[in-house]
């Protein structure tokens, strides 16, 4: 018989070799809430990761759905964990349901300015959540901390009274404790989900990551945003996650570069969190809202409530919540 190929079959071969290289090539599912290709942060910092490895040739690509257009915000904490999501930029505060943990990322006052979060990011407190995630099924590829504000169509919101009969979008039970006990009334939902709630008269005002207010068009909603300024009460940890499951089948080199490109992605964010403060309000200020900042006694009479409401019932309540709370005071 003769051991050489017929032409037909040297063909079918080679379309079979490509077949078995493309089937070799490991595809991540990364979902978020975000609106993609328009400018928001945290949908540039999933593409960028997505770039990075595949410019690495180690048969890994990221297929991005931003917009929650795979799965809703509340729905992609549940799916990573499980293993039906792969990664997802996620507000993990959002998880706080399963794990009241997660809320110490969103405690009104805990983190201040952009540069003592970068100093969280290393610190027993952050070593601290990312065992709770860990525990859960999921790891951190990319720490991301988004500061944010107010707005109103109300009013201004600067001094606790200034919320007073409002009803206002929080984004976590700490937050929410604290506005309701300053006598807001208050509607839970996702960020994406806010410029509905005003335009049809369900909020009065919302406080979410300067991010948020801009790639959702809030402006278009309110006649006020208090910015973060020196005296930032709002800021969130949004950091991307990949399931355990997803990374245990990854090899060691595709593990490399994910690595890799979290960490590019990090410092990319870390560069242009203060921007985005700067952007939002030059955006709003454009589109004739006012812009105001709480001064220092501002931010003091909303920590002093913060402490008395929140911080008590979340060192009460929540495991290992006092040391929590300690392990991110103690960071200078």
């Amino acid at each position: 018989m003769n051991a050489k190929l017929t032409p037909v079959a040297a063909a079918a071969a080679l379309t079979l070799a490509f077949a078995s290289s493309a089937s070799a090539e490991t595809v991540l599912r990364a979902s978020h809430q975000f609106p993609g290709g328009q400018g928001d942060v945290r949908d540039e910092m999933v593409q960028m990761m997505a770039n990075e490895v595949e410019a690495a040739g180690v048969d890994l690509k990221i297929q991005v759905y931003p917009g929650q257009s795979l799965f809703k915000a509340k729905e992609q904490w549940g799916a990573l964990v499980r293993g039906r999501l792969d990664m997802t930029s996620l507000p993990l505060d959002y998880a706080s349901g399963r794990h009241p943990e997660f809320s110490a990322t969103l405690m009104p006052g805990l983190v201040r300015n952009h540069e003592r979060a970068q100093r969280l990011n290393d610190s027993e407190f952050m070593g601290m959540i990312k065992e709770v995630i860990n525990e859960a099924g999921a790891r951190v590829l990319a720490d991301a901390w988004l500061a944010g504000g107010f707005a109103s169509d109300i009013r201004c919101i600067t001094s606790p009274d200034t919320v007073e009969g409002q009803t206002m979008r929080a984004a976590g039970p700490a937050f929410d404790e604290m506005l309701a006990t300053a006598g807001a009334s208050i509607t839970s939902m996702p960020s994406s989900d806010i410029y509905t709630a005003m335009q049809t008269g369900v909020l009065d005002g919302a406080n979410t990551s300067s991010g948020s207010f801009v790639s959702y068009r809030i402006y278009e909603q309110v006649s006020c945003l208090t910015a973060p300024g020196e005296n930032a009460l709002w800021f969130m940890y949004e950091p991307i996650l990949i399931s355990e499951q997803s990374w245990d089948n990854l090899t060691e080199e595709q593990q490399q570069a994910l690595n890799a490109a979290g960490e590019k992605a990090e410092a990319y964010f870390a560069k242009e969190a203060a921007a985005l403060d700067q952007k939002m309000a030059d955006v709003f200020a454009e589109n004739g809202v006012e812009v105001v900042q709480m001064s220092p006694e501002d931010y003091q009479a909303w920590l002093s409530i913060a402490q008395e409401s929140s911080y008590k019932t979340f060192a009460e309540n929540v495991p290992n919540g006092q040391a929590l709370i300690d392990a991110a005071l103690a960071v200078e």
